[in-house]
């Protein structure tokens, strides 16, 4: 997979004064995770969903250069939201094969041993027949990320997967994730900072028109990485970085958090 790169990026809601960014530049790195940071507004998850080719008409996103194009990005991705999004009248095994199913693809035996493995991988495979109303919301977010695996593309957009969860849970499956999806090309939107430097090998603070991305240097430990104290004044130096950030990055208003 090569990287993902954007050049001269403008993004605006139809119906604003203003763009949500402008001129940004901006290389994923391939088989590596990227964590973004940034205010709620400044486009971080519209830039993933448009990625992802989920982005609503509502909104115009024009590029100079986008390698690779949008066409051949498609296919190749997998999306895992904040909201786990299981189907509540599917089994937790039919949920993991569920791409399988949008896809035309009969859900045959293989296809079923392959989610069975991936659901003992992420310790739920006894829960494999239960409904989600049954899971405990940690669960239903590892079911999701079974379901990520499942579809075994070489580009994972996640949009803060594990905010929702408690700080137990969540730091158990950021584990799980940086383990199974080794090698693959991950975007992670997250406003934690602890949690992009326990997992982002490369990492971005996102703000403002024209654009602006700042870098930031990781500790040098594998993720996912344990507290110690260049972790700890890394992450002093982001939550500065984000302090100084305006939360309005419009004249006229802030944006929906959402976006």
């Amino acid at each position: 997979m090569t990287p993902i790169r954007i050049q001269g990026a403008t993004l605006t809601y139809l119906g604003d004064k203003a763009p949500i960014f402008s001129e940004l530049n901006v290389e994923f790195n391939a088989a590596t995770w990227t964590a973004i940071l940034g205010p709620s507004g400044c486009g971080k998850s519209t830039l993933l969903r448009y990625l992802a080719g989920l982005l609503s008409v509502k909104v115009d996103f024009r590029a100079a250069e986008f390698t690779p194009a949008l066409s051949e990005l498609s296919g190749q991705v997998a999306y895992m939201a904040q909201q786990d999004l299981l189907l509540p009248w599917l089994s937790v095994i039919d949920n993991v094969c569920l791409a399988s199913r949008l896809n035309g693809n009969k859900v045959d035996d293989p296809t079923r041993q392959k989610a069975l493995s991936l659901l003992e991988q992420v310790g739920l495979v006894e829960r494999a027949a239960a409904k989600p109303a049954e899971l405990s919301g940690g669960q239903r977010q590892r079911v999701a990320l079974a379901r990520t695996l499942m579809q075994d593309k070489p580009v994972v957009l996640m949009d803060e997967p594990f905010s929702a969860l408690d700080a137990v849970t969540r730091h158990k499956l950021q584990a799980l994730a940086a383990a199974l999806l080794k090698d693959k090309t991950v975007l992670l939107i997250t406003h934690d900072p602890q949690e992009a430097l326990r997992l982002g090998e490369q990492i971005l603070v996102m703000n403002g028109t024209p654009a602006r991305l700042h870098s930031i240097a990781p500790p040098k430990q594998a993720i996912p990485r344990s507290i110690d104290g260049e972790f700890a004044e890394i992450q002093q130096s982001i939550l500065e970085h984000l302090a100084r950030v305006p939360t309005d990055n419009t004249p006229g208003g802030s944006h929906d958090a959402t976006r």
